[in-house]
């Protein structure tokens, strides 16, 4: 039976899981909150790294500030889509407090979304979507 691991979106603890039990709402086994949420994470520097590099599941992120208007308009969709596929992570970067990543990243206009398979950035698409175009190009982004 293979296994994946999953970093705890509370206590962010890595956590190893059977990949059948992925369907069965698995908690973590430190602090025993659900590791598949559906809700999008706030992201800082210090969290980054693990949350790409050790999920072994696809990791969304939504680079964003607070003052970009698509950004606000786009947060809802972006946490409607986190609903609707809670098998992906769904990460947030604020940009303006967490700059360092943006530079990282070479991000130039948001909101831009970035997915991570494998701790490597798989594809980007910049511009705010609402959550059903969101779902679409994440499912069309995801490798085979």
């Amino acid at each position: 039976m293979s296994s994946l691991h999953l970093v705890c979106p509370h206590c962010h603890a890595v956590n190893r899981v059977p990949a059948p039990r992925l369907a069965e709402q698995p908690v973590c086994g430190q602090c025993k909150q659900a590791l598949l949420t559906g809700l999008p994470l706030e992201l800082t520097v210090d969290r980054f790294e693990r949350h790409i590099s050790r999920n072994e599941i696809p990791v969304l992120v939504d680079f964003w500030a607070p003052w970009c208007g698509p950004c606000k308009t786009m947060a809802p969709a972006f946490a409607q889509a986190a609903a609707a596929l809670p098998q992906v992570r769904f990460a947030k970067v604020d940009t303006q407090a967490q700059p360092s990543l943006a530079q990282r990243f070479n991000i130039r206009s948001i909101p831009t979304l970035a997915l991570f398979v494998g701790g490597k950035e798989v594809a980007r698409q910049a511009g705010a979507m609402d959550a059903g175009s969101i779902q679409r190009w994440l499912m069309q982004a995801l490798p085979r």
